[in-house]
């Protein structure tokens, strides 16, 4: 048996029972079709970028869906269609619309995985998401074992979730349709820090080119692209999600606590800032796991990590924020075979 050290970013994970390629939709759908029908247990990987799975594994079958294709129509007045493979690698699908002179996507430049987990995760950085590029996600329903297509607003897409992660495991993602501008300037950056390194004022737009530069060299300050050589980068991005608070929880935190209201009036604030401000500091070890020293919301395993090691760092650093802020950080990572309780 393979372990799944080999199949994810943070090079941890037990073996699995069996692994099958898919590099095409037909493959895709044949092997979860045959894994249903014998009653087996489905994992899908595609780049393993935001998953912690088990030191015990996975006892069932891994489907490493590696579908890569781009597909575009380009029109004058409507710009870009594409149709994206839910294989392909999630940057050098970015790059490819940069270099063709497609806007909207450069501040998502770097985010790891693929395509395919983009929309399930509602993947965003630098003040945008997914969601809004995206026209429709195609899938196959294991409930009802047919193809099935969603529009956009069928998506249910919210800050960093959708209705394929309220219903993990349903829809196996084939292929995600977008939409973008023609032209090489970006939307107005929204964001103080990438502003400041594009050199703009904040609502200021800039080239598309230089927008990508920027944030490729912000997410690498921070740890947030992968090197192989580099443990401090060996992690599956940011360990936890952002929380929601209502303004009398987010009244509850000091003042300086950064906060940024939403359009239904609650109140987002940082869970960089509630670990540092809770004592939890880049650089912090626990056994072979450690707090990133570029970003503490980057859990890293330093070279010799289990996964219950980097586990054991997550339920510290949550526990911590809990106690002084009463704030329960809730994990971005997909835990398979663990739990932080």
């Amino acid at each position: 048996m393979t372990d799944l050290s080999a199949f994810t970013s943070l090079r941890v994970g037990g073996p699995a029972k069996e692994i099958v390629n898919a590099s095409n939709e037909a493959e895709i759908i044949a092997a979860v079709k045959a894994a249903d029908e014998a009653g087996k247990p489905i994992l899908i990987l595609g780049g393993g970028t935001n998953v912690l799975v088990s030191d015990a594994g996975f006892d069932g079958v891994v489907i490493h869906i590696s579908s890569a294709h781009v597909e575009a129509e380009v029109d004058a007045c409507s710009g870009a269609t594409l149709t994206i493979g839910a294989g392909q690698p999630w940057d050098e699908f970015v790059a490819i619309t940069i270099a063709r002179g497609y806007a909207g996507l450069e501040t998502l430049s770097g985010i790891p995985g693929t395509v395919g987990a983009a929309p399930i995760q509602n993947i965003g950085a630098y003040g945008h998401e997914v969601s809004e590029f995206i026209t429709r996600v195609r899938t196959y329903d294991r409930a009802e074992r047919r193809i099935k297509t969603f529009a956009n607003e069928e998506c249910e897409f919210s800050y960093r979730s959708s209705r394929f992660k309220n219903e993990l495991g349903r829809y196996v993602i084939l292929d995600v349709g977008f939409q973008l501008r023609r032209g090489e300037v970006s939307r107005p950056i929204i964001y103080a820090e990438l502003a400041e390194a594009l050199g703009v004022n904040l609502g200021e737009k800039a080239s598309i080119f230089a927008t990508r530069e920027a944030t490729l060299r912000l997410r690498a300050g921070k740890g947030m692209l992968l090197d192989g050589g580099d443990h401090d980068s060996w992690s599956a991005g940011s360990f936890f999600k952002n929380p929601i608070l209502t303004p009398e929880q987010a009244a509850e935190l000091p003042q300086n606590a950064p906060r940024w209201l939403q359009e239904d009036g609650l109140i987002k604030v940082s869970a960089a800032w509630l670990m540092e401000n809770a004592g939890l500091h880049k650089g912090h070890e626990r056994d072979g796991a450690r707090i990133s020293t570029k970003h503490v919301l980057a859990l890293t395993n330093m070279g010799g990590a289990s996964a219950a090691d980097i586990a054991a760092l997550a339920k510290e650093a949550r526990d911590k924020v809990l106690e002084v802020f009463g704030v329960k950080l809730v994990a971005e990572v997909n835990l398979i075979g663990l739990t932080l309780d």
